[in-house]
């Protein structure tokens, strides 16, 4: 009996050992997600459909995480698929699935879901905010919003906040909506809801949207927005987007692309935004006919140079400053001449005066350049006048920076009204603060013209596209 005892635990030994062998041998042959990623050829990346986050542009697609998703796929040597969300409740569910390699999609690294995904180093920081209407009653304490309606978004970390704030205020009470931030900033506005929970970053990216939306407290710590990865990705993809973030960051490229789209965002103020708006909706309807027929034939975007306008005169078509510029694109007398515009106060005759002005402008500044910089560069010149960029980009290189980047021009140009500096250049003083605030304030509109006009995709399509495991395969 023993010996019959003995052989069968030796036997159950033998099964147990071939049997962890088999499972073993089983998942060391399943390729990696990196593996996959190769073998495919392509990067399959989910993100949601945002101002700077990602959004149909003129070209094509453009946004911060767009270009972010774009570049490390070129890192990787494959071809990005990149599916669009309408909410981050989709967005987790891909990831859940296996649908995709990575969100990339401004979400916050959040501790409380570190058991489901893992994480990329983080690339930016943020803060969660309480918001309100301004006009309305400002809280300024947690305890403000018992009784409140108080909005956020489904499946965000705004929820291991308020649960924190339960222990000390049991009666604070909230919605969960299955939305965007700024679709809760509309609520606000619009007296929906009392207030909402988002993070200062998408406050600040949205506000011109709704400028009545204002913040009234932060309601925990500072933090760091990351790129998701299912809970499966294996370790030599995350080491890759590690290191495509820091290689980035080393390089500059990374604080290229913040500048490109967040480093003009506070330039538009409550009163601004708010007129900006309202004559958005009165003013320009008489003029947009006549920019878009001009930059048409100019091959420019027609919200580009309407923003140019707004700039100069409010879309004013009797507009008249001090110095004697006069007109809806405030033309010169010497620059009215040069385009053969004989009447500076006709509306049309103005912003075909100043279209093909800032054309001819564009056209001097180096083909080398890439858009939207060469775009920025000759928004200066066409404030500043083309020399005085000039000037500025010299001393640009001599500093050692890229005299072809935007962002490191704005840094000389103000240099310009300092003796110091401006007895080094061809063309001497100039106001140089003054066109690095006219490029900002022109962005700004430009980018809530943009939103204003672009149509947005099918949610219902979007959504059907980005579930189907048959695009994606990845669970095989």
């Amino acid at each position: 009996m023993n010996k019959v005892f003995s052989l069968n635990i030796t036997v159950v030994k033998a099964l147990s050992c071939c049997l962890a062998s088999l499972l073993l041998f089983s998942a060391c042959s399943q390729p990696s997600s990196y593996e996959k990623i190769q073998k495919y050829k392509t990067l399959h990346v989910i993100t949601r459909n945002a101002p700077a986050v990602y959004f149909e542009g003129r070209h094509g697609p453009m946004g911060f995480e767009y270009e972010l998703a774009s570049l490390f796929a070129r890192d990787l040597g494959v071809e990005l698929d990149l599916k669009v969300a309408s909410t981050r409740s989709q967005i987790l569910s891909a990831l859940d699935n296996e649908y995709t390699h990575v969100a990339s999609a401004f979400m916050v690294a959040s501790d409380t879901r570190s058991d489901r995904y893992q994480y990329s180093r983080p690339y930016m920081e943020t803060t969660p905010l309480v918001v309100y209407r301004y006009g309305d009653t400002r809280p300024r304490k947690p305890a403000d919003l018992i009784g409140q309606r108080v909005g956020i978004v489904s499946d965000s970390f705004y929820t291991d906040e308020l649960d924190s704030l339960k222990q000390d205020f049991p009666t604070i009470e909230w919605t969960l909506l299955d939305a965007e931030v700024i679709d809760l900033m509309k609520m606000v506005q619009e007296k929906e809801l009392d207030y909402a929970i988002v993070t200062s970053l998408e406050l600040d990216i949205h506000q011109a949207y709704y400028p009545r939306v204002k913040k009234a407290f932060e309601i925990g710590e500072a933090q760091q927005i990351s790129w998701y990865f299912p809970k499966t990705t294996d370790q030599t993809l995350l080491a890759k987007a590690n290191a495509f973030f820091t290689r980035i960051e080393e390089d500059g490229t990374l604080l290229h692309l913040k500048e490109r789209y967040f480093g003009h965002l506070e330039q538009l103020n409550y009163v601004g935004a708010r007129t900006f708006i309202r004559h958005s909706n009165t003013r320009l309807p008489k003029y947009e006919k006549k920019f878009k027929s001009i930059a048409k034939s100019l091959d420019l975007d027609w919200r580009l140079l309407a923003s140019i306008g707004y700039q100069e005169s409010h879309w004013r078509p009797k507009a008249m400053s001090p110095t004697g510029v006069r007109g809806l694109m405030m033309l010169t007398l010497p620059t009215a001449r040069e385009m053969g515009i004989k009447n500076r106060l006709d509306p049309e005759a103005s912003i075909d005066g100043g279209a093909r002005y800032f054309a001819k402008i564009k056209k001097r500044i180096p083909e080398r350049i890439p858009e939207p910089d060469r775009t920025w560069m000759a928004l200066a010149a066409y404030n500043v006048g083309y020399g005085h960029l000039e000037d500025a980009r010299i001393l640009t290189e001599k500093g050692g920076k890229d005299p072809d980047k935007w962002v490191d021009v704005k840094e000389f140009l103000p240099l310009l009204q300092k003796k110091k500096y401006y007895k080094q250049t061809r063309y001497g003083y100039a106001r140089g603060n003054e066109p690095v605030i006219y490029v900002q304030n022109i962005r700004r509109y430009y980018d809530v013209l943009t939103w204003m006009t672009e149509s947005q995709p099918n949610e219902q399509a979007v959504a059907q596209s980005t579930f189907q495991p048959n695009l994606i395969k990845m669970a095989q």
